[in-house]
């Protein structure tokens, strides 16, 4: 199940990166926060993660922009704590309704976005 909400991008933050377990490289991830504008629950951070959906987000976005953006929901434990992130993984430009980002790959294949 994915979600969908609307807003304005009020910040992207900087690239995060690190080295993948199993040694084959690097990983990357960047965050962006995204105002809805309502009354309650209005700010939303969300991530990209992977050097291409990285590379489209500051390709085709930038803050000011109102988006439409479809995601998952993840939790991981870790140590007796728990994580949630909001993991992006189709973001387009609100008023066109056409794409400007999308992860893609999986999704054409098995219509699973990871």
């Amino acid at each position: 199940m994915s979600l969908k909400v609307t807003g304005k991008i009020t910040k992207i933050l900087d690239k995060v990166t690190g080295e993948k377990k199993d040694g084959s490289g690097q990983w990357v991830k960047q965050s962006f926060v995204l105002d809805n504008n309502e009354k309650y629950n209005n700010i939303f951070c969300f991530e990209v993660f992977g050097e291409e959906k990285v590379d489209n987000l500051n390709k085709f976005n930038k803050e000011g922009d109102f988006v439409d953006v479809e995601f998952n929901v993840s939790c991981n434990e870790w140590k007796d704590k728990y994580y949630t992130s909001l993991q992006a993984w189709k973001v387009f430009k609100a008023d066109s309704g056409v794409e400007e980002s999308e992860t893609a790959s999986a999704e054409s294949t098995d219509g699973l976005p990871f």
